[in-house]
């Protein structure tokens, strides 16, 4: 299929299988290896979610990895053999949802291009995210799996042919707000060479945070009143008693990256000025070309049939995503020529504000805040404009609705090159470009063709804003690079929004 022999791992424990009085708290390294050995051809439990498509099997035991590397089966020894880079893959679904046993996951197709591949499980919802107020309940303890994960990845990655000092981390939505979580982490400093961010950033509104401590806290004893753990003193312990399907029926809880914890001490805004994150690597990162479409239709469906400037307004005050925002303001720049008559037209306006806040925005000005505050580093941004008529629909998004958020999974992963597809050629070119940043940074190696960084960082005049420079990526545009695309937007009307200056 493929044309090279690859090695497939599937559910390598990394920890202490996180029940009972590990229930909410960081992960453990596993004490003694066990004397079973492990079945590395079947999967394992996928982390407790509600799984609609009943695909997975979901248990509290789930902190597994998988692997794919090159074969290494020949007459030298893996010693004499040189070590491949490593693609450490961090997957989305809004913290609540997702697994490494997802078909569209599995690695083979990029191991095929000379690197190794780490898939990692992490825990979801309020299994991952519940914040106790003490240290036993820490909050953020998904991104603690992850970076057991990343360590278990940097201390036994040779075993399998990977360098355990070029592990370039990469993910899509919340797995890209996790990669931006371990750039800004003080624990992750040193694990990583290169991060790539596919759709989205831990960057948010500078003033208020989205989820605090106080009120996460406040919402975490809500649920434990509700499912009989009412002592004030013993309601965490309580909770971990409580059977794992009744917490996660429990949906009122707010699940989100928060601040002021060990994982998280300051926002990323307080990061880069301070310079508290890590600034010993590369990035590469870029949005879907309508980001806020299929989000904004499952989140908010009403939002499909806005009809009217007021129906805009309405559905802005609604939306918690995106606290503080005048709806006047916003209601007259996202409908500034718009007609209002054109059916679906008040739709797409929305759709273009929700994807702007929540996605695009946070991405570009935290690749483009790194760029500024770290001029040495290379950071390169993307816009993908492609529209595929065969994978579109595989996370529902429809023509209406243009080119979706996570449409870059199915050719970064080699769908189209797996399946015999009609776009194999545009899948092989985008893994090339994933792997080839993963091998030296440079994504468009062999091409003939330059990528160039974000922005300038030097030559700029004081107090004017460098020109951006965006790679488009679509098969029908031969390396398009486009200026100042979010001049208007990111740059313009929000940028007071997301920064202090």
């Amino acid at each position: 299929m493929l044309d090279k022999p690859i090695d497939q791992f599937m559910g390598i424990p990394f920890a202490e299988p996180p029940v009972g009085q590990l229930r909410f708290s960081k992960p453990v390294a596993i004490r003694e290896p066990s004397k079973k050995i492990i079945d590395a051809t079947i999967v394992k439990n996928s982390c407790l979610q509600n799984d609609g498509t009943h695909i997975l099997l979901v248990n509290e035991d789930c902190l597994f990895l998988n692997i794919w590397a090159p074969n290494q089966a020949s007459n030298d020894s893996v010693a004499n053999k040189p070590l491949k880079k490593v693609m450490f893959w961090i997957y989305g679904g809004s913290l609540t949802s997702g697994s490494i046993f997802l078909p569209v996951y599995y690695g083979e197709a990029l191991a095929a291009h000379d690197v190794v591949v780490v898939t990692t499980n992490y825990r979801l919802g309020a299994f991952g995210f519940l914040y106790g107020g003490d240290g036993s309940a820490p909050g953020d303890v998904g991104f603690h799996d992850q970076l057991m994960a990343l360590q278990w990845t940097r201390d036994n990655i040779e075993r399998f042919g990977g360098d355990p000092n070029e592990i370039t981390i990469f993910g899509e939505s919340a797995g890209s707000w996790s990669v931006s979580a371990h750039v800004l982490s003080p624990l992750s400093k040193g694990l990583f060479k290169r991060a790539i961010l596919e759709s989205g950033a831990i960057f948010m509104d500078k003033d208020e945070e989205v989820l605090s401590k106080d009120k996460a806290l406040k919402e975490a004893k809500l649920m434990a009143s509700k499912l009989n753990c009412t002592d004030d003193k013993q309601w965490l312990q309580c909770l971990r008693k409580v059977d794992a399907q009744a917490i996660l029926m429990y949906s009122s809880l707010d699940i989100f990256p928060m601040y002021g914890t060990e994982y998280l001490p300051i926002s990323a805004q307080q990061a880069f000025k301070t310079g508290n994150y890590n600034t010993e690597i590369d990035i590469m990162a870029g949005v879907m070309h309508d980001e806020g479409s299929l989000l904004a239709h499952h989140l908010y469906p009403q939002s499909d049939k806005l009809r009217n400037q007021q129906d805009f307004s309405d559905m802005i005050k609604q939306v918690t995503l995106i606290p503080g925002l005048d709806p006047k303001k916003l209601t007259s720049f996202y409908l500034a020529g718009v007609d209002t008559n054109v059916t679906g037209a008040v739709t797409h306006a929305f759709w273009q504000l929700f994807g702007d806040h929540v996605i695009t925005c946070p991405t570009y000005l935290f690749a483009k805040q790194f760029a500024q505050h770290t001029p040495k580093r290379n950071v390169m941004f993307y816009q993908w404009t492609y529209y595929s008529e065969s994978y579109s629909s595989l996370f529902g998004c429809t023509k209406e609705m243009g080119v979706c958020h996570a449409m870059d999974i199915p050719f970064v992963f080699g769908l189209p090159v797996i399946m015999h597809g009609e776009e194999q050629a545009f899948s092989e070119q985008v893994m090339k470009m994933w792997t080839n940043f993963a091998k030296n940074g440079n994504p468009m190696e062999g091409t003939g063709h330059q990528w160039p960084r974000l922005i300038q960082t030097t030559g700029a005049a004081d107090g004017v804003d460098p020109v951006s420079k965006i790679k488009e990526i679509n098969p029908t545009k031969d390396d398009h690079i486009i200026e100042n695309l979010f001049a208007k937007t990111c740059d313009g009307f929000l940028r007071s929004y997301f920064l202090n200056e």
